[in-house]
């Protein structure tokens, strides 16, 4: 009689479980070409940078290559012509992020409501944003700023000739404005990226809540104010965080343009002239480890952006 129960409470057995580190590494293991490739291709050579700038290097003279420790750094951070770079890069960016992003608002906005052709305009609108860096920097160089048949003077000498101004100044755009030339071609290019990503901001908001706001008596200012805005905060933080991170590294413009000259030279033209034309291979090599730096801190905000936003689309799912 006692050997039903004792039979009943012995636990029932099962097969063997398969290692959880052998499974994690099953499902790893066809990542890992890529993470090799992708560490020979960009760690390895940013540590080579990074020991580079630790050394005293011109390529014109090799016998007097030296350990030079941080004097790389403190170079960067002392010399006028390289703060003058940096500030230059500074205000570039800036400049370039907040017109794309206004403009790029102002353009979402408008394609977010519906009209005959849409898709059509939406494809002209992001075309700018398709072409190589230099060939949108060549077509501002040649085709609009050139004083004897860019676009610009041509309209000017147009619009001159309707009032009877048939000899209108002709200005010379690229010298007398160099650092806006470069920033209207950025700002060009880059505004269809910023309208991409509110315009992705836009269709998610939620039908109910902009509904309810118009049985509510709201207009569209309020509702552009307290509803429209802050749904749309995270995805202005993405976009100028974003935009910094590849504007900061921007040289196609402010090489095609300007050639660096002018008061234009931000610090990926000072690394290049640095490297190429003075072959201070150290120095170059600091000032590229600080841009580097600076990125990542940057990326680092826009990865965090991103992940939070990815939080808020399944927490609404």
């Amino acid at each position: 009689m006692s050997a039903a129960p004792r039979a009943a409470a012995s636990p029932p057995r099962t097969a063997p479980a398969a290692p959880g580190r052998a499974r994690a590494w099953a499902t790893r293991a066809p990542l890992l070409p890529a993470l090799i490739f992708l560490i020979a291709v960009t760690q390895l050579p940013f540590v080579a940078t990074l020991v580079i700038s630790l050394f005293d290097w011109n390529s014109l003279a090799p016998d007097a290559r030296g350990f030079a420790w941080f004097d790389n750094y403190a170079t960067v951070a002392t010399d006028p012509d390289l703060r003058g770079s940096v500030l230059t890069t500074v205000l570039l960016t800036a400049t370039v992020v907040l017109a794309s992003v206004l403009l790029g608002l102002l353009l979402a906005l408008l394609l977010d409501r519906s009209f005959r052709g849409r898709g059509i305009v939406r494809t002209l609108m992001i075309t700018p944003f398709l072409l190589v860096p230099v060939s949108a920097a060549l077509l501002w160089k040649h085709a609009l700023y050139n004083p004897e048949y860019g676009l610009l003077n041509g309209a000017s000498t147009w619009i001159a000739g309707l009032f009877g101004d048939d000899s209108p100044a002709q200005p010379e755009w690229i010298s007398d404005t160099p650092l806006l030339a470069v920033e209207a071609a950025l700002v060009w290019q880059w505004t269809p990226f910023m309208m991409l990503i509110l315009l992705a901001g836009l269709q998610s908001r939620p039908a109910e809540m902009m509904e309810a706001a118009k049985l509510d008596g709201a207009g569209p200012w309020q509702t552009f104010r307290y509803l429209t805005l802050p749904h749309l905060r995270r995805y202005l933080e993405l976009g100028i965080l974003l935009g910094s991170i590849y504007i900061v590294q921007n040289f196609d413009a402010v090489f095609t343009i300007t050639s660096g000259g002018l008061g234009t030279a931000n610090l990926p033209y000072t690394i290049y002239q640095t490297f190429y034309q003075a072959h201070e291979y150290g120095l170059a090599s600091a000032a590229g480890v600080v841009v580097v730096a600076g990125t990542i801190v940057i990326a680092t905000f826009a990865l965090r952006v991103v992940s939070s936003l990815f939080a808020e689309e399944v927490g609404r799912a």
